[in-house]
């Protein structure tokens, strides 16, 4: 039974790993810089910076990261209508931000980033989330309408969430060069 259940572990990371693939790639250099910022797994304005512009992004975002510790703490248990505006408005903000640097353009690259952010338990807040934020006036029309766009009936009207936590977490990659002797 523990070697089926090790399978099954790496069979999910594996198409976590193939999702993720399948984004653009502005939105994997993205959600990685994102998860180094939150994580603070590098020291992301050496890595992810290009430019001034860039190092800017990553100093508003780690500030704005800074909410994510209190976010995930109150994540409410019950899915009524008593769920704490602080909470949700505090989520709506960091979707914001990140959906208003124009790298996540769609509902699946959003949620594939949350979940790993906030954990398995925000799933139920996603799509509300996600819709408040790419409906605010502070986004480009077009890009409202694409990220709109993007969500699907299922995923809008969801009646379960997995409470699996997400196993892959994708990291910077230095690329080796390669002689040829």
């Amino acid at each position: 039974m523990a070697s089926r259940s090790r399978h099954s572990a790496g069979a999910r990371a594996l198409d976590e790993m193939k999702e993720f693939a399948a984004f653009p790639a502005a939105a994997q250099r993205y959600i990685r810089r994102s998860l180094d910022v939150a994580f603070h797994r590098t020291e992301a304005m050496e890595v992810w910076s290009r430019e001034a512009e860039e190092r800017v992004s990553i100093q508003k975002q780690s500030v704005c990261y800074a909410a994510l510790a209190e976010v995930r703490a109150n994540v409410p248990e019950d899915l009524g209508l008593g769920a704490d505006p602080i909470f949700f408005g505090a989520l709506v903000r960091l979707s914001e931000f990140d959906l208003a640097q124009g790298r996540l353009t769609s509902y699946a690259t959003y949620r594939f980033l949350y979940e790993r952010l906030l954990g398995a338990t925000i799933r139920p807040w996603l799509s509300a989330a996600f819709c408040a934020a790419a409906s605010l006036p502070s986004l480009h029309p077009s890009l409202r309408r694409m990220l709109l766009k993007s969500m699907s009936e299922a995923d809008a009207t969801s009646s379960a969430w997995s409470a699996r936590e997400p196993s892959f977490y994708p990291e910077w990659v230095e690329k080796d060069e390669l002689t040829v002797k």
